[in-house]
């Protein structure tokens, strides 16, 4: 009797898709870091120079090699030790630990060639002095080791810039603000410190604007009507400044020229008809409308009979 044997296999788990995870940025910790970075820094030269130093005294005695290749071997081996330290494997952290040993292991090279060459030889000194200012200006230049561990620990990104704060006040775009800024606003004008604002023409030759206090909080200091009348070449009778009803000191209101008298039907009665034909009569509303039409009643102020209006038959 035969028998079948059926075996079953697990159904292969997809691998899950890599997640990229950004964690929060920790201030304190990035600043710690950036520290530990430029003490690196500054080690790292420091080691260059008194490797430096101990090629050169190699160069004529033994005596500090002993101390020069122990020193070198202690330097070298504890920083690729926390260079390697929960690191992952793989082919850059291989080029990372090669360049890391670079300098070290050419120093130590160095110094032990200088000690098998007995004695002080012309070429042999050359040779190893011409050497050792290669290996001085490669490793101060180049740097391998910082290069090697900026390959698996890549440096913080700088600090971001503080937002500027534009120097002096904001000007308006309006030429009088602009001419006023550059006039009389300078040190020495006659309103220094102080911005022209909601500038409002009040007819062809006229004006009035707001100056303000270029500081805030600070009032505006006292202008010169006769300087202000000098430099606008307008007379002094023509510009006023006066206080803003309901502001503080910090803004003044600029009148400079006479304004156009309001063209409406009410001043033609006042200045054209009522003195001729009816004296002492004041125009107080208008009809307006169409012959057998509908007819409007209009109050007649200053402001209140409009030019669509006015055209209309009466």
């Amino acid at each position: 009797m035969a028998t079948t044997k059926t075996t079953s296999r697990a159904a292969k788990v997809p691998a899950l898709p890599p997640v990229d995870v950004e964690l929060p940025r920790w201030p304190a910790l990035d600043r710690a870091r950036r520290r530990l970075q430029v003490v690196r820094s500054a080690t790292g030269r420091v080691a260059t120079l008194a490797g430096a130093c101990a090629g050169a005294c190699g160069l004529f005695t033994g005596t500090l090699t002993g101390a020069g290749l122990l020193a070198d071997a202690a330097l070298t081996l504890g920083g690729l030790a926390t260079l390697r330290l929960w690191k992952p494997e793989g082919q850059q952290r291989a080029v990372a630990t090669a360049l890391y040993l670079t300098p070290g292991v050419s120093l130590a090279a160095l110094l032990i060639g200088e000690q098998l060459t007995p004695g002080i030889h012309p070429v042999a000194t050359t040779f190893e002095a011409a050497a050792l200012t290669a290996w001085t200006v490669g490793v101060w230049v180049a740097r391998p080791a910082e290069v090697g561990r900026r390959m698996l620990t890549p440096p913080l990104p700088e600090p971001a810039a503080a937002e500027l704060v534009p120097a002096g006040p904001l000007v308006s775009d309006h030429p009088a603000a602009q001419w006023w800024a550059a006039k009389a606003a300078v040190k020495g004008g006659p309103a220094p410190d102080t911005v022209l604002d909601d500038v409002e023409p009040t007819g062809p030759k006229s004006m009035r604007a707001i100056i303000r206090a270029a500081a805030p909080g600070e009032p505006v200091p006292d202008i010169s009507i006769r300087r202000l009348s000098a430099l606008m070449d307008v007379p002094e009778d023509e510009i006023a400044v006066d206080p803003v009803p309901g502001r503080g000191a910090g803004v003044r209101l600029l009148k400079v020229g006479n304004p156009d008298e309001t063209d409406d039907l009410a001043t033609r009665w006042v200045k054209h008809v009522a003195p001729k034909g009816m004296p002492g009569t004041v125009l107080t509303e208008i009809q307006v409308g169409t012959p057998g039409g509908p007819v409007r009643t209009i109050p007649v102020t200053s402001t209140s009979i409009t030019k669509s209006a006015a055209r209309e038959d009466t």
